[in-house]
């Protein structure tokens, strides 16, 4: 708990990030892998050949107008686009696991081609992958490129900048969080200032869990002071990331990653929670992580301790301890002072439970908020520039001879400029949170933005910025019939709710895209979702690829002749529901779709003028590749395209720390055995061959 002035070892911390970031890329790259034929393919609700149409241009000419990856192994190894994303994915995916496996695996290199990669993905992914969590895996993926090692070939080696590298990614926890509990005032949503937002969340998120049920009739009064926990984890906490104090930055990392727990464990929200939970890793450095494993960490005495040893003499230990957690204590006082002071939290010992309102006004926020924004770029330039000066100083009292010392002040230089422009453009969507302080960024770092801001390295966030599905979530229900009249059968998806019986699934880190798309239509009209109609188009013809993004098909054997899509409002069963079988039920029936067929003349003339000539259902021999590299990648393709994708996914991240595990027990035998003496190793061969002779005689 003392306080750092010159930050503790980062190695253990930056390998720990590389890792998990190789995690999420391997769950990104397989979840979207199984997904392409339904999304992407020429008979997918999006076809990414469309956008890929043969010209008079070349490859090369194609990629400088939209550089990449899919343009050259469509020009140069000749493959279609669906297939080209797909090999795509498996590169991604492959180099996702190594990274998981070999430590020399987390290189610049690995990491800037898993981030060239998804961004290749998402460039061409269009609306089922505008997401924010994709747009927050490209920024942390590209802070993983020049976090990570160049020298792939050496064991990877403690350097004194990593600290400002990992400044970096609190930088982006810090704009994260502080970001998604601001916009969610700013927003004005009533259910928000109302402290009623989980009355609703739980129910109306796109994708809930089972305990979800059990969260959502939770009392309204710890419903409201989950809201005020939210608030406190998410405002005023993040700063908490760059105290001085350690004991603080422990605190804010504990709780922000319970915040993740109870968000994993109540919703489906694909691999984000984990995202950033390795983010989260930026606020440890080695000392605790050694600590909390029982493990022996040397390090040199850092700067602080120097200066106040010759302050304190003997007694520094103990000073700095208990003025670290004097300091602990105070801000923590503060902290939760103020939270009771504007929330006008009280305890009803009658009725055994906390009430909670908020006692602050919009104008009164209005100006807090144009008042703390300045002070936060503030904390950014005095925080990086702490961290600049005690890479400096490592690098100039290292024992490592003058070359050496020269070398590494020459990285820490590099890196620190790096730092510093990443820091400076990252302030432009910052600042978006108040418009005075976007005036104040400097002019240099706008235009960077601007000539940048393609490529996804740094971008504003803010989560659940309103509530919807006050009063019942709306829900989409696709039905087909061959009668007009009757005979109505709901198609049923995987893992949305349809089905008021059906027991809600455990998706993460897998993301469902087409589900999660479907949420969002039942928000708006479908007119504003040509690939929800295309959907309907195909299913009107029984197209594969877009039934093995849904559940069972109830039109095996010929298509249904009519089509429509009706929205209800779903609503969660009470506790005291008769019917212990049903998690939800639903009223509010309306059109969301009218009648249509296959031949309906409107419905074509519109998917036409969305799709132009793919809009049409491509036979499968039409769109068959003969190269073998097709042939491969199509095989490998069909042998994973039935299994479930959540077991999927933690099946192989399973067998790669259990390839990890093995070989930490083979090698610490191995050092067990050269570590024998030599007398013990030759007692124990003896003993081995002297079993080996008895049993010979018995046999």
């Amino acid at each position: 708990g003392y306080f750092v002035i010159m930050v503790a070892g980062k190695i253990t911390t930056r390998q720990a990030f590389l890792w998990g970031l190789g995690a999420v890329y391997l769950f990104a790259f397989l979840s979207l892998y199984l997904q392409i034929p339904g999304l992407y393919g020429i008979n997918g609700l999006i076809p990414v050949h469309r956008l890929m149409m043969k010209d008079s241009r070349s490859a090369w000419q194609r990629f400088t107008e939209q550089p990449t990856l899919l343009w050259l192994v469509r020009g140069y190894l000749m493959l279609s686009p669906e297939t080209g994303m797909e090999l795509i994915c498996l590169v991604g995916a492959a180099l996702g696991f190594g990274a998981l496996l070999f430590e020399f695996m987390r290189s610049s290199l690995t990491f800037a081609t898993m981030w060239y990669c998804y961004y290749s993905l998402y460039s061409h992914g269009e609306k089922f992958m505008w997401f924010q969590w994709d747009i927050l895996l490209l920024e942390t993926g590209f802070l993983g490129i020049i976090i990570a090692p160049l020298k792939f070939w050496k064991k990877s080696e403690a350097r004194q900048h990593d600290g400002v590298m990992m400044w970096l990614v609190k930088w982006l926890l810090f704009r994260l969080m502080f970001a998604s509990g601001v916009v969610k005032l700013t927003s004005q949503c009533p259910t928000w200032w109302g402290l009623t937002a989980l009355n609703w969340h739980y129910e109306s998120q796109c994708i809930p869990t089972p305990v979800a049920w059990y969260a959502h009739h939770l009392p309204e009064w710890f419903q409201k002071l989950s809201v005020v926990g939210t608030y406190f984890i998410e405002i005023p906490v993040p700063f908490l990331f760059f105290a001085p104090v350690k004991s603080l930055r422990i605190v804010a990392f504990y709780l922000q990653i319970f915040f993740q727990i109870c968000i994993i464990v109540t919703g489906n929200y694909n691999f984000f929670n984990l995202l950033t939970c390795v983010l989260c890793l930026s606020l440890l450095d080695d000392r605790y992580i050694y600590d909390l494993f029982g493990w022996e960490y040397r390090e040199d005495v850092p700067l602080y301790k120097k200066i106040w040893s010759k302050v304190f003499g003997e007694k520094t230990d103990r000073v700095c301890r208990w003025c670290a957690r004097l300091t602990a204590s105070i801000v923590m006082l503060i902290f939760i002072y103020y939270t009771v002071k504007f929330f006008s939290l009280s305890v009803d010992m009658e009725k055994w439970q906390v009430d909670s309102v908020v006692s602050f006004s919009w104008d009164g926020f209005s100006q807090t908020l144009r008042d703390i924004m300045p002070w936060t770029i503030y904390m950014g330039v005095i925080s990086i520039a702490v961290e600049i000066v005690a890479a400096i100083y490592g690098s100039l009292t290292q024992d490592s001879g003058a070359g050496g010392k020269l070398w590494s002040l020459l990285q820490t230089v590099f890196f620190s400029g790096v730092a510093i422009t990443m820091f400076g453009v990252s302030l432009v969507p910052h600042t978006a949170l108040d418009r005075g302080s976007r005036d104040s960024v400097w002019p240099a770092f706008k235009k960077l933005y601007s000539d940048t801001e393609y490529l996804e390295i740094t971008s504003s966030y803010g989560l659940f910025r309103r509530m919807t599905g006050v009063g019942g979530r709306p829900e989409l229900v696709i039905e087909g019939s061959n009668e007009l009249e009757s005979g109505w059968k709901e198609y049923d998806f995987i893992y949305k709710p349809g089905d008021v019986y059906e027991y809600p699934p455990l998706v993460a880190p897998h993301q469902p895209r087409l589900d999660w798309q479907m949420w969002f239509a039942a928000l708006g009209h479908y007119q504003h979702n040509p690939w929800l109609i295309r959907l309907v188009f195909l299913l009107l013809h029984n197209s594969q690829p877009a039934l093995d993004l849904m559940g069972v098909n109830p039109f095996p054997d010929n298509p249904p002749k009519y089509m429509r899509i009706t929205r209800y409002r779903y609503h969660y069963t009470p506790v005291d529901n008769n019917d212990t079988n049903a998690w939800w039920w639903r009223d509010e029936r309306e059109e969301y779709l009218p009648v249509v067929t296959k031949d309906v003349q409107s419905m074509r003339e519109f998917l036409k003028h969305h799709f132009g000539m793919y809009y049409h259902v491509q036979k499968p021999d039409t769109v068959v590749e003969g190269d073998w590299i097709s042939m491969s990648l199509r095989a490998i393709h069909q042998s994973v395209q039935h299994v479930s994708p959540m077991p999927f996914l933690m099946s192989v991240f399973t067998a790669a720390v259990l390839l990890i595990s093995t070989r930490a027990v083979m090698a610490t035998v191995t050092k067990r055995k050269k570590s024998m003496p030599p007398e013990a190793q030759q007692r124990k061969a003896a003993d081995k061959a002297s079993k080996g002779r008895k049993k010979n005689e018995v046999n």
